[in-house]
């Protein structure tokens, strides 16, 4: 076997133990292992909603064209966020980007993540810089995520009004404010001080470190995620009645997607139980053991549109329809969106004397 020239003296071509190390941790089989053993329990109710198939006919074409311009809109949003938080990067290659993360986040478990690493992999091809893209995409997903806990308060005004809400409903309702107010506490105490987050990345590189002995090390994470939040809060702070309106608008679009297709079925159904189950699906959608909340989702949404009063054959063609457009349309819009991403930023190796970042020639750093 011949010796690459650009290789170390004595490491051969081929897999090299580094990567074999990565493609066989404890943890990354330990999650597969998981993953498995959830989709085992959960294939009963991904074979009931699948097969609800036959009835789609059910559903008239215009209302179809209604869901996804609800679907499209909840997409665009996303891409306005991210216009904001990285002015930088065009509207093309924010858009085609995300489309793949969000494909890629649907084919492999550990929650979105994985959408957000190579979202911010494929921009660092483009000549941004890589930590700044993965601290920024990660800053907005975690502002989308937070504001899907916002959504079970805006049922409050129906509820004190009188609304009758079934045990479950009422928790997730219950669960979500008290979620949103400690993730709301600690990213005050972030955005005012920057010591939390500086102990947050330098705990984080700790624990990176001693599990990727064979990588280089990570160095002063902390002080590089301080800088970015600091960046981050100098691009949004300007606009952040728009930031938080696209957020906002990321998931009342996508609520609308199940409201409209209930609607198209002639389901008789009260919009705040809708709104409640919604939400009950969208946080079990979060869960990292299945690609995309594969299995909970389905089951979670067929059952909480029950307990909100609809009929189970309509609950379950519902759920159906909602996700053929959010998770199993995305999957074909996000190869064809690697497709054009590639024609415009074909992938080239990074050069030697910028490891983990896009072709040297071509990065740059943005930000004030």
């Amino acid at each position: 076997m011949s010796t690459s020239p650009d290789a170390p003296t004595g490491r051969a071509d081929g897999p090299t133990p580094d990567l074999e190390h990565r493609r066989w941790s404890v943890g990354r089989v330990l999650l597969l292992t998981v993953t498995g053993i959830c989709l085992y329990f959960l294939a009963p109710s991904i074979v009931t909603v699948l097969s609800a198939w036959r009835q789609l006919g059910r559903v008239e074409p215009w209302w179809l064209i209604v869901i996804l311009a609800c679907e499209g809109a909840s997409f665009a949003s996303i891409w306005a966020l991210q216009r904001i938080a990285m002015p930088d990067v065009s509207w093309f290659d924010g858009a085609t980007t995300q489309l793949v993360g969000n494909a890629f986040n649907r084919i492999t478990p550990g929650g979105g993540a994985t959408g957000t690493a190579l979202q911010a992999r494929l921009l660092a091809d483009a000549g941004h810089d890589l930590t700044a893209m993965a601290a920024e995409l990660t800053a907005q997903s975690l502002m989308i995520s937070v504001t899907i806990l916002v959504f079970p308060l805006f049922s409050l005004p129906a509820i004190l009004a009188g609304l009758d809400v079934p045990g479950s409903l009422a928790d997730a309702a219950w669960i979500g404010g008290i979620v949103f107010a400690v993730v709301a506490a600690v990213g005050v105490a972030v955005l005012r001080t920057p010591r939390p987050l500086q102990v947050f990345g330098d705990g984080l590189a700790v624990v990176v470190n001693k599990l990727r002995r064979r990588h280089a090390p990570i160095r002063d994470l902390g002080d590089r995620l301080v800088a970015e939040r600091a960046t981050l809060r100098y691009t949004v702070g300007s606009h952040w009645v728009l930031a938080v309106g696209a957020a906002v608008g990321r998931w009342a679009f996508e609520y609308l997607v199940l409201l409209v297709a209930l609607v198209a079925l002639g389901a008789n159904v009260q919009p705040t139980l809708v709104l409640l189950a919604f939400v009950t699906a969208e946080l079990l959608g979060l869960l990292p053991f299945t690609p995309g909340g594969l299995g909970f989702v389905e089951a979670g949404l067929a059952g909480t549109l029950a307990l909100a009063g609809v009929h189970t054959a309509d609950a379950v063609l519902a759920t159906l329809v909602f996700r053929l457009v959010s998770f199993w349309l995305p999957l074909p819009v996000g190869l064809g969106a690697l497709f054009a991403y590639r024609r415009r930023h074909p992938y080239e190796d990074p050069t030697p004397d910028a490891p983990g970042s896009g072709p040297a020639r071509h990065t740059r750093r943005h930000g004030p």
